[in-house]
């Protein structure tokens, strides 16, 4: 009777500690939020002694987190501030984004990452300076680099031949360097946020050039079937097989950075276009919903089941984007709304059920939605999964404005944005600077740098190059393990040779990069 009653008060106590929150009182979310997003900060450590301001701990295997994910979760609290109001963190958000600019371009580049660098770690820090500018985010001092600037300093590098080779007909690389394990890799996320940031760029600034870029991206991601007509976003394929040997893994950040992007070129443009793009989102959220939401709570399938988890750290964090850029897409295309807040409710009750964990006065969010309680799984990712998850909510109370869209719908340049921008950040243009991208690179210029980086840095490359292959288990062979389970025996089959196959060329690559 004892243990019983023990058990009893234990459950009790954990039950009236979990997070609390009626979803009908914005004032309600508002409060669950901001603790959340308090508990989210007990993982950052930048602003102790000793410790590298404006990024969680890490890269691996000094803590657990990318470079990238630091960015994304600026982001989020930037979201945060604009749903609630609450500026609490508004001068840490703003620090930590310009202490990594990179100078001299500034373009997310900072040379304690550069060598481990794909194009989507700087590009989630392209979209976090892009939505301070949309947002009204306090703009920096007037000697910093200013958000708008920021933003097009990221696209302007990737824009650049140099990083969008016409290997596989188009399309960036996932890594940057050539010494990286995943430079022959073109991946959906690192297109995707290339595309979403061209289609922000040219609503924010009324630039077509922009648009053109976006369209193309599209374009290509559709020829080369990482996109396909029926609305399902595949990870990514190979560039020693022309791009052919799909990895159909679908992750939901992949889906919904490419929902979001459509959901901006649909604002931006008009008549028989916009016709198309409302097609365009329209596909996209109608299979998002019934693929990741298909029993209510997001899950991501590619790594995530009841029975076992393979998501490694980055992917944790992937449902938070998720609901963030999707309560976007209600704002900007007014005919998504009522799908998009009812799923995403739908989905943020689950969230909050997660919310049980011994941590933070026994409110720590957890990664599975579908248990209906905590899983055992905690971290920044997991809470910042539920920040964004209750600030997104607030969406559906804002109120309709004269053009039909949501209050609180991402500022341009002619509707009330304040940040500045220079159309030629990122090119060095003017500058004494010998890593500027004025000019195509050529192949002779890439095998010279990688030679000169070799004969410099053997041993930093070669460390990370190990941890390139690390991140290539997690975001493919990770996830290709489940994906493994739930086919029938003979796609098992297939992909196991194919996988084998894949191995034996990473093997092969490593062993003459490091006898060259």
């Amino acid at each position: 009777m004892r243990v019983i009653a023990i058990t009893a008060f234990l459950v009790a106590r954990q039950t009236q500690a979990a997070l609390q929150v009626d979803l009908n009182s914005p004032d309600s979310i508002k409060g669950a939020a901001s603790l959340v997003a308090s508990d989210l900060l007990t993982y950052y450590h930048g602003s102790e002694p000793g410790q590298t301001p404006g990024i969680l701990p890490g890269p691996p295997p000094a803590g657990d987190y990318y470079w990238w994910e630091s960015g994304a979760l600026w982001g989020t609290l930037m979201d945060y501030w604009h749903y609630t109001g609450d500026s609490t963190y508004n001068d840490l958000i703003t620090s930590s984004m310009l202490f990594h600019t990179g100078p001299p371009l500034n373009a997310y580049m900072p040379e304690n990452y550069t060598i481990s660098m794909g194009n989507d770690d700087q590009g989630f820090w392209g979209l976090s300076a892009m939505l301070a500018a949309e947002i009204g985010f306090p703009d920096p001092p007037d000697d910093q680099p200013q958000w708008l600037q920021l933003a097009q300093a990221v696209f302007n590098t990737q824009v650049d031949p140099g990083r969008h080779d016409t290997v596989c007909g188009g399309g960036l690389r996932w890594q940057i360097p050539m010494s990286n394990i995943g430079y022959d890799y073109k991946n959906s996320i690192s297109n995707g946020i290339f595309f979403n940031l061209g289609a922000r760029l040219a609503r924010y600034t009324g630039n077509e050039t922009y648009a053109h870029h976006a369209r193309k991206t599209w374009d290509w991601m559709m020829a080369i079937g990482l996109m396909t007509p029926d609305g399902d976003v595949y990870d990514g394929a190979h560039t020693g097989v022309n791009c052919t040997d799909v990895f159909k893994a679908q992750f939901s950040y992949n889906a919904a950075i490419f929902l979001q992007g459509a959901a901006f070129m649909y604002s931006f443009t008009t008549g028989e276009e916009q016709a198309l793009w409302q097609h365009r989102v329209q596909t996209l959220l109608d299979r998002t919903a019934a693929f990741f939401f298909r029993i209510g709570p997001i899950i991501e399938l590619s790594c995530e089941t009841p029975a076992t988890i393979l998501c490694k750290t980055d992917m944790l964090s992937f449902k938070g984007y998720t609901h963030r850029w999707m309560a976007s897409t209600a704002q900007l295309a007014p005919f998504t709304r009522d799908t998009i807040m009812r799923v995403l409710r739908n989905s943020t009750t689950a969230a909050i059920n997660s919310c049980k964990g011994p941590l933070h006065s026994g409110r720590a969010c957890g990664f599975r939605w579908t248990m209906g309680g905590y899983d055992g799984l905690t971290g920044a990712g997991q809470e910042m999964n539920v920040l964004a998850a209750l600030s997104s909510l607030l969406v559906d109370f804002q109120g309709d404005d004269d053009k039909n869209t949501r209050k609180g719908a991402p500022l341009t340049g002619e509707t009330g944005g304040t940040s500045k921008g220079d159309p030629h950040a990122g090119t060095g243009k003017g500058a004494d600077d010998p890593t500027h991208l004025t000019r195509e690179m050529t192949r002779g210029d890439r095998v010279g740098a990688w030679f000169l980086t070799v004969f410099t840095l053997g041993t930093i490359v070669a460390a990370f190059v190990l941890m390139g292959t690390g991140r290539f288990e997690d975001r493919e062979g990770m996830a290709a393990a489940v994906e493994k389970k739930n086919r029938e025996k003979e796609m098992e089959m297939e992909m196991k040779k194919k996988e084998l196959s894949i191995w034996y060329k990473i093997a092969r690559e490593v062993v003459l990069r490091h006898q060259g």
